[in-house]
């Protein structure tokens, strides 16, 4: 019974991070099914503890990039990128919309897709409106597709790839040999699809005679640090290090430096993070230290071993696909930990684990909720005064996930039919 009510107080939860009834932020959601099920005592004091610490190098890591994003943001670094990527545009609406998705890709190949979600945004936020675009969202909308297709490029390009491999993280050459097809298919299929649903509202026309602003010095300390932070993760990565403290770290001390070099107060930079996400994602461990009690991970891995010993091609596009739905039901955290616990318990062959780590990357392009970089672009959004409804989301995520997600679990199924 105490199965049931788990599950019932796992979708309730993820339901009100989806819904925000009364407009409540989406951490109250998590955070208070998390609480409930510690009071109900369906979980323990320990294993609410255990699932709280499991998160500490997410938590390290979004706390280097919300500050290294806010103190980008307070020294005017991207009003001065904005600038620059409107110019090149020459007043084209097209152009614009094919530059920000390019530098979406560097962004989050180099500084994962949860730095896209909280650097990027704001600074295509900041593009439209020195362009004087009409209707900012299919510029907007980049930074949370390209977030996600673009995931898998190098293992730092989601945290989430580091979950579903854990100790066994294949040498970076190897995995270039194993994504580097399948990246390719899923960045190219995401934009062409993008761009064909946005094409009514990039016939405009955007402005052209934009001035540059002066970059200030804060400004370009922060882009060192960025830069800095880029370089760290790939090292850390080359290395098979956690990530959350070399960012943290990265971004505490980026911050201070710009702060003391424009001589303003902390409390500048810090007021304006938007710390809610962190009891956020603290409390979807804790929801998945309840989901593991009810057996379901040992359901899985049985699952997959048996589906695995009757067919390995289709247990590939089966799991990619399911994982992948999965995802949009309960996360892509919590859905990638259950993920990685399964694929490593069930020592499955690499073209099925590459699917499963494809659904866990590529198929939160559903549904708003469907990765923590999406509620990340969310919450960035609001910064900028914009709104994206759930269902408005949805509509084009069935379209802009489906399709690419389909062609890379092709090209995963070909690299090891064929090569």
């Amino acid at each position: 019974m105490s199965s049931v009510f788990i599950w019932f107080i796992t979708i309730l939860s993820i339901a009100g991070v989806i819904i925000r009834p009364f407009n409540r932020p989406e951490f109250t959601w998590a955070a208070g099914g998390a609480i409930v099920m510690l009071a109900l005592g369906l979980i323990t004091p320990a294993e609410s503890l255990s699932g709280i610490v499991k998160g500490t190098d997410v938590y390290l890591f979004l706390t280097g990039m919300m500050l290294l994003a806010e103190t980008a943001r307070e020294e005017g670094l991207f009003d001065w990128l904005a600038a620059h990527a409107s110019q090149r545009a020459h007043g084209s609406a097209s152009r614009l919309f094919g530059l920000i998705y390019l530098v979406g890709v560097v962004v989050t190949t180099f500084l994962s897709n949860d730095a896209t979600a909280v650097v990027l945004t704001p600074a295509v936020a900041a593009a439209v409106k020195t362009a004087k675009v009409k209707n900012s969202l299919p510029y907007l909308f980049i930074c949370a597709f390209i977030a996600n297709a673009a995931s898998f490029v190098l293992p730092i390009s989601n945290p989430a790839n580091l979950v579903i491999y854990g100790r066994y993280m294949p040498p970076l050459w190897v995995w270039l040999a194993q994504y580097t097809l399948p990246s390719v298919v899923s960045i190219v299929t995401t934009f062409v699809i993008l761009r064909f649903t946005q094409r009514d509202a990039l016939r405009e026309s955007v402005a052209q005679d934009i001035a540059i602003p002066a970059l200030s010095p804060g400004g370009r300390v922060a882009i060192i640090g960025i830069v800095a932070t880029g370089l760290i993760l790939l090292g850390a990565s080359a290395l098979d290090e956690p990530l959350g403290l070399p960012t943290a770290i990265t971004g505490i001390v980026t911050s201070a430096l710009v702060l003391i070099r424009a001589r303003k107060k902390p409390w500048v930079v810090i007021k304006d993070v938007s710390w809610a996400v962190l009891p956020l994602v603290a409390g979807l461990f804790v929801l998945v230290e309840g989901l593991a009690k009810t057996g379901v991970i040992q359901e899985l891995t049985t699952l997959l071993r048996t589906s695995t010993a009757r067919s390995v091609s289709e247990t590939t596009w089966l799991s990619g696909v399911g994982v992948a739905i999965a995802c949009n039901l309960v996360n892509n955290l919590p859905a990638g930990l259950i993920a990685g616990t399964v694929v490593q318990a069930g020592q499955v062959p690499e073209m099925i684990k590459s699917a499963i780590l494809i659904g866990i990357d590529l198929g939160p392009n559903l549904s708003v909720t469907g990765s923590l970089a999406t509620i990340l672009w969310l919450v960035a959004l609001r910064r900028e005064g914009q709104s994206v409804s759930a269902w408005e989301f949805l509509k084009l995520g069935a379209v802009v996930m489906t399709i690419p997600l389909l062609c890379t679990l092709g090209a995963i199924w070909l690299y090891y039919r064929y090569f």
